[in-house]
């Protein structure tokens, strides 16, 4: 049964995603839901968009930082799967990818050079396995009505990822204290927030490893060439057509997401 139901809810949130539209949240309907069957459902939701074509690229860590916690009343992180249909350039076309309620966060993503198969993998391993570091946006977004969400429901929903865009610098971390990088970030000109490393799990490769070691668990591995978001460094903000976004991380670059 309890199969049975989890791929019927694959298949909802596969359906919400490609019709654009919101489903009631799960763990509402479902109170018995646990984070094991919100995996199971990811794998489905995953499942569905690999057989039409969709190709893994990464994977990604959210509501790290306590700002994202707060605001999203979940407490403690998710994960989920980035594939190549959604990394997008700087133009993000909102009814293109079918975002229903966009949140800008400013991030900073690892590529791999190396696989990390947890468990046991430390922020060491992670450093040593990176190829590069840089500075990204991943634009959240939640198929679950009005983001009221639970940690099952985000996972569930692919860690409420909807796409990512990477800044073209390549940076060595190990070159860089990493906890005290610094962003700042704009909205159509104005500042719009701060934030450092350190706010995702005290160090974002900490974070990276975290990842590993729970994907792990589940036979899932971080792999040579993936694409790694580590977590949001700042309060997400919602986003509209016409917006735009810069965000600089200190001594690595910038990166521009523009609403469209």
């Amino acid at each position: 049964m309890t199969d049975s139901r989890n791929d019927r809810l694959a298949s909802e949130l596969y359906e919400a995603l490609r019709g654009r539209h919101v489903v009631s949240p799960l763990i509402e309907r479902y109170p018995d839901l646990t984070i094991d069957d919100a995996y199971a459902i990811s794998l489905g939701f995953l499942a569905r968009r690999r057989q039409d074509g969709e190709r893994v690229v990464g994977k990604k860590i959210g509501v790290t930082s306590k700002a994202v916690q707060d605001m999203l009343g979940v407490h403690q992180p998710d994960f989920g799967f980035l594939t190549d249909w959604m990394r997008t350039g700087e133009e993000i076309d909102i009814d293109g990818k079918a975002l229903i309620a966009p949140r800008a966060e400013a991030e900073i993503a690892f590529v791999l050079k190396d696989s990390l198969n947890g468990p046991g993998i430390t922020a060491a391993d992670v450093m040593a396995a990176t190829d590069y570091i840089a500075p990204c946006f991943e634009i959240v977004d939640s198929r679950i009505r009005d983001w009221k969400i639970g940690i099952v429901d985000t996972v569930a929903d692919n860690a409420s990822c909807g796409v990512f865009v990477l800044g073209e610098a390549k940076v060595d971390p190990r070159q860089h204290d990493l906890p005290a990088l610094h962003v700042t970030v704009t909205k159509n000109g104005p500042a719009l927030s701060e934030g450092y490393g350190s706010a995702v799990q005290g160090d974002p490769a900490q974070a990276v490893a975290w990842l590993a070691n729970t994907l792990g668990a589940y036979g899932v591995t971080l792999d040579a060439g993936d694409v790694i978001l580590s977590g949001s460094l700042v309060p997400l903000e919602p986003a509209v057509k016409g917006d735009v976004f810069e965000m600089t991380l200190h001594g690595i670059g910038t990166c521009t997401a523009r609403f469209v």
